[in-house]
């Protein structure tokens, strides 16, 4: 657990959001790795079909990971505020959604998986891989789940550095699985997929052991646990806008990946690629945002509104100049970045394209984030699912296959960064207004 109402703002966030960096940069190698073996070892039209695959789990994952942002939020108030019996409650009602919520999760994945694959008009000659790739991803959901349960429920305690080591090994063990399963083994796309199952479950499991073992607050004990139907809706109240846009960003994908699925395979395997290194590229962003957001829940639970400015203020300068980094390195770099997944010339060129065009973005998307997680960490969850809804489905999608239409795939790269922009524009504005103060929803205790 680590206390973040005392203390230097900038450092904080910092020290908070690395851990977290660094454990989702190996997280992100699970499908990256993948990717590149595939890419490699089998061709292009794997690479396509595990690309594919990813908008569809992704949208399934985003509804239910998106509600446990609710988790976070009430634990890191509820620490703050030192109510640490709300904090045990929390967690148990936390644990106990998920589980049942992952069991339908896999049933509704496996029962759709085909029928999806059609309607995002996923070409012929890679769809029984994609599909092969996705049943196997859905079988196994649940250790996904866990392992992003725990990590959620650690982050609001100020805990970010504890499930790294687990995540470590496990990525290790992915590359390992991945290099038997598919180099030794001869299993294809499939092996590809079990590979990241195995490795999850054992970042889940290391977890789970290690923190029952060593908190009573993580005591993972079934029979013990309670349901906190007054906390549940109180998580969910915040949590599901979270929840709900994940989801919209993630049918966003979709709608992206079925427009990209119409220029063919070396399209898909280009947008594949370039995705892959854009995730990397979004991670400090993304990671300071969150970082951000428990360091604001446990200052306005503490009363300390005025560290939340400074925290802001620091977070987006040290977002920016990251940002700014990655942009000349995709820039300088990006044929050779792409030759790593794959070396046909179609998909380098494709994959380029895309690089240095979203690439020169990457300050305003470090900007929109870094001010959301502001918003989030208030508890004011509702106005960045507006704003998502306003960027994604009134600005990239639509202008995505207008400009599809008139210069090709290009015009769906333009439409992300021209979307990035409103959605910066918005989020900055609106906390600029200040009304996002008044949705704090743990009151202090009054000698803090």
């Amino acid at each position: 657990m680590k206390d973040l109402t005392q203390g230097s703002e900038a450092k904080l966030i910092f020290n908070f959001a690395l851990p977290m960096l660094i454990g989702n940069v190996f997280q992100q190698l699970y499908n990256t790795v993948d990717s590149i073996i595939v890419g490699n070892t089998i061709g292009k039209e794997a690479l396509a079909a595990v690309g594919a695959s990813f908008p569809i789990i992704f949208l399934l994952v985003a509804l239910i990971m998106g509600v446990t942002m609710g988790a976070t939020i009430l634990i890191a108030q509820f620490f703050g505020a030192r109510q640490m019996d709300e904090v045990k409650k929390t967690i148990d009602t936390t644990y106990l959604f998920v589980f049942f919520a992952a069991l339908g999760a896999t049933a509704i994945g496996l029962a759709t998986s085909s029928p999806i694959l059609r309607l995002l008009k996923t070409p012929t000659e890679i769809f029984p891989l994609a599909k092969e790739y996705l049943d196997i991803i859905f079988a196994g959901i649940i250790v996904m789940f866990g392992y992003n349960t725990i990590s959620a429920v650690l982050r609001g305690l100020g805990d970010s550095l504890t499930p790294l080591y687990f995540l470590i090994i496990a990525t290790l063990v992915n590359i390992i699985f991945d290099l038997v399963f598919i180099k030794v083994f001869h299993w294809g796309v499939a092996g590809a997929a079990w590979a990241t199952v195995l490795a999850q479950g054992i970042s889940f499991l290391l977890g789970l052991v290690y923190l029952h073992k060593t908190h009573e607050l993580f005591t993972f004990n079934p029979r013990k646990m309670t349901f906190n139907r007054g906390i549940f809706l109180a998580g969910l109240k915040i949590g599901l806008p979270s929840g709900i846009q994940q989801t919209l960003v993630a049918t966003g994908m979709i709608a992206l990946s079925r427009i990209v699925n119409s220029f063919g395979t070396n399209a898909v395997a280009a947008y594949t690629a370039a995705g892959r290194l854009d995730s990397f590229a979004s991670m400090p962003a993304m990671n300071l945002s969150v970082a951000l957001s428990s360091f604001v829940g446990q200052n306005l639970g503490a009363n300390k509104p005025e560290r939340v400015k400074k925290g802001y203020r620091a977070t987006l300068g040290m977002a920016t100049l990251i940002s700014l980094a990655i942009t000349l390195t995709v820039i300088l770099f990006g044929p050779q970045l792409v030759r790593i997944f794959n070396q046909d010339p179609a998909v380098i060129t494709i994959g380029s394209e895309y690089l240095v065009i979203v690439g020169s973005f990457y300050f305003v998307f470090s900007t929109m984030f870094v001010t959301n997680g502001v918003l989030r960490g208030a508890g004011d969850t509702l106005i960045p699912m507006f704003f998502t809804v306003c960027s994604l489905w009134l600005i990239r999608v639509p202008l995505a296959a207008f400009l599809a239409s008139r210069i090709g795939t290009n015009g769906i790269w333009w439409a992300i960064p021209i979307a990035w922009v409103v959605g910066a524009i918005l989020s900055v504005s609106y906390y600029r207004s200040g009304r996002w103060k008044r949705k704090v929803v743990v009151k202090p205790n009054p000698a803090s």
